[in-house]
């Protein structure tokens, strides 16, 4: 064993009884979206928001994120090599997805299969039903305060892909690298995890200080700008040295996270340049 490793073996399991099945990433999960009600709930008592939002805000924001993340790992991570070519109205496809001919199964979250990007998209298809049938105040606006509790949700999940021994990075002979035993491996590998648990406590530190000490919430879209820099950048970062989730990225110049993560990104820079010259977002 190397000594200047650290030897990760933990049980995905948390307990069981009988049919049963309690895992830390699920747990991990509720926690997330506990916190992320909490701080909410701080944020539109101080603002004087109507008590009745936060309630219509977590049945939005739950199901889009659940849905969201599960589409979108569906959507485009499952993309593998096909037996056989299949050319179809003149256009020749070597990979195929499997939901394309299972689309029921769409909908098996308990099968696992989660991505942030669509979790992300999810969320932000929430807001805008959440703005157009509830608050009313915008689309920007609402999204300005639930990323901050947002932000404790990603780092809990993230927590627990480390729990699952999954999502990690490549071979490290930092001292800090994680032999994942449960995952077949056998050579310290960068606990990729928890950097992105520790970048999404740094989006949290930003925007709770921003909100509390500067009030930014005051100019729409600022520290919704602020955290998709910090979050989509750091995951444009870290994609250099974990491992690729899918076969496919393999060759690719940007993997699927980063591709994904651009986008975002953009939209952080303009919102902060829309915010300081005073535009509606």
């Amino acid at each position: 064993m190397n000594i200047n490793s650290i030897v990760w073996n933990v049980n995905p399991e948390l307990f069981s009884l009988g049919p049963l099945h309690v895992r830390w990433y699920g747990l991990l999960w509720a926690i997330g979206i506990w916190l992320a009600l909490f701080v909410v709930q701080k944020l539109y008592k101080h603002e004087k928001l109507p008590e009745a939002w936060i309630d219509k805000l977590f049945m939005y924001t739950v199901i889009g994120t659940i849905l969201g993340a599960r589409l979108g790992h569906c959507f485009f991570y499952e993309w593998k090599p096909l037996a056989e070519p299949v050319t179809f109205l003149g256009m020749t496809f070597t990979y195929g997805n499997y939901y394309i001919t299972h689309p029921w199964e769409l909908l098996y979250i308990w099968h696992g299969g989660l991505a942030s990007h669509g979790g992300a998209i999810g969320i932000a298809i929430a807001l805008y039903l959440f703005n157009k049938n509830v608050s009313h105040k915008g689309f920007v606006w609402g999204l300005d305060r639930l990323v901050i509790g947002a932000a404790l949700t990603a780092a809990s999940i993230r927590l627990g892909n480390l729990m699952n021994s999954e999502i990690y990075g490549s071979v490290t002979d930092l001292p800090w690298g994680f032999i994942f035993i449960r995952d077949g491996q056998t050579l310290p590998m960068h606990p990729t995890q928890i950097y992105e648990m520790i970048y999404c406590l740094v989006a949290f530190a930003v925007a709770w200080w921003m909100y509390w000490k500067k009030e930014a919430y005051k100019q729409t879209g600022l520290i919704l700008g602020v955290f998709l820099i910090i979050t989509f950048g750091s995951r444009i970062l870290l994609e250099f040295i974990k491992l690729n989730q899918e076969a496919f990225e393999s060759g690719m110049l940007l993997n699927m996270g980063q591709i994904l993560s651009i986008p975002f990104v953009v939209w952080g820079i303009w919102l902060i340049y829309n915010s300081q010259k005073g535009i509606k977002a």
